[in-house]
């Protein structure tokens, strides 16, 4: 895309990854735009969460760099990785909340973890929080006690208290149902306006994603053959990205309602 660098969060050169004895990122070239929403597409199980997690550190490259705001973080110190970690939040797809804390406290957490915050101003932000992802009035209630979309809910809650500059999503809307899907969409959309936060998002809902993305970029056979805005993105001429957002892997694996899996 050959952005400017000032414009660019997180640039990904020549990165490759062999787990297990397979190669699963084979030379990755990609650059995130600041304040957008990217979302990285491709078959199941090829790499785009191992992608994710060298963004953040998570796992180191074997080969390339990860450049954050212009810095290699592949080069860091653990004490120097752990700085830069604290511009990202990601959010998995259980959400991973403590079961034995109520919604208020899970998203009080990393405020009283990372922060000297006054118990006041915590009550301030999380009730503004809570506020924000629609879960007003829900604080005292226990992960147990909610439903599957209430719980992502919690989780971007959670994601967004620190105020992170950068958002990783993998797979938000992994087991909710179409319309409960639309709506976590709506609300990470929403959050990211509001809060001007940039997300990377790694999804297989499509064709949703190109209502919501403003980048989408595909991983194939270990690379990213293709990255380009939402728009763009639907009118690509590579067979590869044109066969599967034809087909689209949720059709094949028969998550849409009524529909078989093969």
């Amino acid at each position: 895309m050959g952005m400017e660098a000032s414009t660019l969060v997180i640039r990904l050169v020549g990165v490759e990854k062999t787990l297990g004895g397979q190669p699963v990122l084979q030379g990755v070239n990609l650059e995130i735009p600041r304040g957008k929403v990217t979302t990285i597409i491709g078959k199941s199980g090829g790499g785009k969460s191992v992608l994710l997690k060298h963004m953040i550190g998570l796992l180191k490259p074997d080969r390339g760099q990860v450049l954050v705001d212009g810095t290699d973080i592949t080069r860091l110190s653990a004490h120097d990785l752990n700085e830069v970690r604290k511009k990202f939040a990601m959010l998995f797809q259980g959400a991973a909340l403590f079961d034995s804390l109520t919604v208020f406290e899970n998203v009080a957490f990393p405020l009283r973890e990372k922060t000297r915050l006054k118990e006041t101003e915590i009550e301030r932000k999380v009730n503004e929080i809570l506020e924000a992802v629609g879960l007003t009035d829900m604080g005292h209630k226990f992960p147990a006690e909610l439903s599957g979309g209430m719980r992502k809910r919690a989780g971007l809650a959670r994601a967004l208290v620190m105020g992170p500059e950068i958002i990783l999503f993998d797979e938000p809307t992994t087991g909710l149902d179409p319309l409960l899907a639309r709506t976590i969409h709506d609300l990470i959309i929403e959050t990211q306006r509001r809060f001007g936060f940039t997300a990377i998002m790694v999804s297989h809902e499509i064709p949703e994603i190109f209502g919501i993305s403003d980048y989408v970029a595909m991983l194939l056979d270990g690379v990213i053959v293709e990255m380009t805005t939402s728009e763009q993105f639907q009118h690509t001429r590579h067979p590869g990205v044109k066969e599967f957002i034809n087909v689209g892997p949720g059709r094949r694996l028969g998550n849409r309602q009524g529909e078989p899996v093969i």
